[in-house]
């Protein structure tokens, strides 16, 4: 167990390369899930827990590691699975995501692959169980569930996701008001809090499910001769999203010959200084942790600042 994340460091090397590592595990049965490792610091068996009168019903108690107290979070009981019956065969998966610490109560850790984005997918329409799966794969000949982690932690959030009114009230938003940004995520909970913000600034908003997608909709604007100058403001792009990451995305794009200058922001759950750096080598123009809509709206603030400079 201690040993299954001894060579994270060197992981970092697939990122820009749209490729990626999932951390396989079980919950109740042989379904297989899984998680990307960038996420996960550390995989324990389950701790002896101290609970935690009137929580979330997902949260089973809390475990200290490394001088922090961690809520654990049952993910069974999360995505609306059968418990784990084997509490002396569980584990927790003790992860970061948006600049918080917590751990997923889980039954038992299997490996870690190493995959390509393309072979990554959404989950096909009328499957039923998209609510709590942000993409899924194909490992061994077995289906692998990727959980959407950020809807499990949006439903555990008691603090607001609107902008202040004081940052609205800043006259620059109107200079570009109408213009219009594409937002680019796979998780259907992070897209629609990233397009209330952006709608509250008073733009137009484009989505698009992942990085591929996101690219067709940038080149068919491109073939329709769309003005990038006076039209569009930004682009806000996820890192992991199927068939093609944040980070191929960025680099497609500061490659084309129109399509190089667009103002980027990566948007991600991946916090961490390591991510901050991996923005800032493919590319893009500022960074961000999800779920912060006061700083989402500054670096729109900053963006046309800039453009103020330019003109």
């Amino acid at each position: 167990m201690s040993g299954i994340l001894d060579t994270v460091d060197q992981r970092t090397k697939l990122v820009g390369e749209n490729r990626l590592e999932l951390l396989l595990f079980r919950l109740e049965g042989e379904q297989i899930y899984a998680i990307n490792v960038f996420k996960v610091q550390e995989v324990q068996q389950l701790p002896k827990l101290t609970s935690i009168p009137h929580s979330s019903p997902i949260i089973v108690g809390v475990t200290h590691c490394r001088g922090q107290t961690i809520p654990v979070i049952d993910l069974a009981t999360a995505i609306d699975m059968p418990p784990i019956s084997s509490m002396e065969t569980a584990n927790i998966i003790i992860a970061e995501y948006n600049m918080t610490i917590q751990a997923f109560l889980v039954g038992g850790v299997d490996r870690i692959v190493n995959m390509n984005w393309e072979q990554i997918s959404a989950p096909p329409p009328g499957s039923g169980r998209d609510n709590f799966l942000t993409a899924i794969t194909n490992v061994n000949d077995k289906i692998v569930e990727i959980i959407d982690v950020e809807k499990i932690l949006s439903s555990l959030r008691t603090d607001s996701l609107d902008i202040s009114e004081n940052i609205l009230r800043d006259q620059l938003f109107e200079q570009v008001r109408g213009r219009r940004v594409l937002l680019v995520d796979d998780s259907q909970v992070a897209l629609r809090q990233a397009s209330n913000a952006m709608v509250q600034m008073g733009f137009e908003v484009v989505s698009a499910e992942n990085g591929a997608k996101g690219l067709q909709t940038l080149l068919n604007w491109v073939d329709e001769g769309y003005d990038f100058k006076n039209e569009f403001l930004l682009m806000v792009t996820d890192a992991e999203m199927p068939e093609m990451d944040g980070y191929r995305l960025v680099t497609e794009c500061r490659s084309h010959p129109i399509l190089k200058d667009l103002y980027i922001i990566m948007h991600t759950s991946l916090s961490g200084n390591f991510n901050e750096y991996m923005t800032e080598k493919v590319g893009c123009d500022a960074f961000s942790s999800k779920f912060q809509p006061d700083v989402m709206a500054n670096l729109v603030l900053e963006r046309i600042k800039l453009l103020n400079q330019i003109d």
